[in-house]
């Protein structure tokens, strides 16, 4: 790619990013808004108790398992391409979603939007990673993005609440189409990927199988032992699966010559660290959307609608983190001091909500727990999402923002699991240690409820202190330089290029 061609930004960038972005926003919003439709969803189409859960894991086995691959063909086949064709694929899963008149019907629907979504999401990623090339306005555009990313979620319960309230349950997929046709429109006439950054060696196949079946196993090992249990033989059988195969892909991938994910990606130790932080991160997260979505419904008797709203002061506090305090410092300081000191907030948010009994007030607990763990949250992900791309050569941008999505998806599934096992845990315990002297087994119930929150919540204190002692570990890199970039990518590890870094023995 020639310099110029490196360095002249794209005159229709900042359009381009509202569409990429509207793709995102509605990605994230399905991971969450089907959460709060689910009820409805399984008394229409009868599915049974034991077989609810998956129309989550459907969606996270597919969107989880194949988001590498879809990394790789966005690279090889053209961002843009790929980027179209997974949106217009997720608008038509999201219809067939919506028409489902079976539990059959209703997994597939899913499991087709995670195939779309690990084609659409990587290359949304990847565009912005080639688009913009200078660091300042950079920081700006990862700061619109990891605000949607971030926060999407919470807009999806909101979102969700009043659809499956006012409308119908339905209606929680049909809202995607719009979305998908406008952003597909839109990318189609907006967006122009820079000439030479394809990657058109051939399909690691070898690698793609490896990859996905490993990831699967996986992500199926953690659900699995939510309902079943860890020592359910099945569970165990999924982890050494997992284990084995992907042992076995990182072998492949250090000798083929075309691999599907190049080890440059993962072995340069601040992308390494990022992935790793973002992932734990995520884990924390995702878990407490699920108890705080069940404490404000059940316990403290919120309609949906209600129950969304619950939910805006972490989004205000990840937009203010993200757009505020990350765009306006990444230019300024290494992205580890936002990064480390950002999970921690987060954490002590969390902290807060460790608190949670039947009658904890909203105002005085709920609400700063959540605007500490979004604007945490909001600062942190910024840089993260930027320095998961930055400096990448752009024959790799594809596949390393998939690793982006990979840590997201994969930790959220992680995330749900593990924290859900251990507070189940901690409820039986509850009820058995109490039981003995209760009159009202309706409020013990909400109160082994309430006591295996909280639980689960001080796991995800820790591993949120994990994640920030990993981001100022490993992450090592100086504050970008504020100039423009080279488009190209070069040098060929290429983060020398865009960030000066400081030579300091670690």
């Amino acid at each position: 790619m020639s310099k110029t061609a490196g360095t002249l930004p794209d005159p229709n960038r900042w359009k381009a990013l509202s569409f990429i972005a509207l793709a995102q926003l509605m990605v994230v919003l399905d991971a969450t808004i089907v959460n709060i439709a689910l009820p409805s969803a399984q008394t229409d189409l009868g599915i049974s108790e034991g077989n609810k859960q998956w129309v989550i894991t459907a969606y996270a086995l597919a969107f989880g398992g194949l988001l590498l691959f879809g990394g790789r063909i966005a690279d090889l086949w053209g961002r843009k391409r790929t980027f179209v064709v997974g949106l217009l694929g997720f608008a038509a899963a999201s219809a067939l979603g919506g028409a489902a008149q079976n539990e059959a019907m209703m997994f597939g629907s899913r499991a087709l939007q995670g195939v779309f979504g690990a084609l659409l999401a990587p290359a949304a990623l990847s565009l912005l990673a080639v688009m913009f090339t200078d660091a300042k306005e950079r920081a700006k555009a990862f700061g619109i993005y990891g605000a949607i990313a971030g926060g999407g979620g919470a807009v999806g319960l909101i979102l969700g609440g009043f659809l499956t309230e006012y409308l119908n349950w339905r209606w929680t997929f049909f809202v995607n189409i719009p979305f998908a046709v406008v952003a597909a429109a839109g990318a189609y006439f907006v967006v122009r990927e820079p000439a030479g950054s394809r990657n058109r060696s051939p399909l690691d196949i070898p690698g793609v199988v490896l990859s996905t079946l490993g990831l699967v196993a996986l992500v199926y090992g953690f659900t699995r032992a939510e309902s079943a249990g860890w020592s359910d033989s099945l569970t165990v059988g999924m982890f050494v699966a997992a284990a084995v195969l992907l042992a076995a892909f990182v072998a492949t991938e250090a000798r083929v010559k075309s691999p599907l994910l190049p080890l440059r990606v993962l072995t340069e130790r601040n992308r390494g660290g990022v992935y790793l932080s973002l992932g734990l991160a995520i884990i924390a997260m995702f878990g407490l959307f699920l108890f705080l979505t069940y404490y404000l419904q059940v316990v403290k008797g919120y309609t949906p609608v209600k129950t969304g709203f619950a939910f805006l002061p972490m989004i205000v506090g990840m937009i203010t983190g993200s757009t505020q305090i990350g765009t306006r410092l990444m230019t300024r300081v290494p992205p580890r001091l936002l990064m480390g000191p950002g999970f921690l907030v987060a954490a002590v948010g969390m902290l807060l909500l460790t608190q949670l009994d039947v009658n904890t007030s909203y105002a005085a607990v709920i609400l700063p727990g959540q605007l500490l763990l979004g604007l945490g949250m909001g600062t942190a992900f910024m840089p993260a999402m930027s320095l998961a791309t930055h400096g990448i050569e752009p024959r790799d941008a594809g596949v390393a923002s998939a690793m982006v999505n990979t840590s997201q998806q994969v930790g959220g599934a992680i995330g749900t699991a593990l924290l859900n096992t251990i507070a189940a845990g901690a409820t039986t315990a509850y009820i058995a240690d109490h039981a003995a002297g209760t009159s009202d087994p309706k409020l013990l119930q909400l109160q082994a409820m309430v006591a295996g929150f909280s639980s689960a919540i001080w796991w995800a204190v820790g591993i949120l202190v994990a994640a920030s002692a990993i981001a100022v570990a490993l992450i090592n890199t100086g504050r970008p330089g504020t100039g423009a970039v080279d488009g190209s990518g070069e040098p060929a590890d290429g983060i020398e290029e865009e960030f000066k870094i400081p030579v300091v023995a670690h």
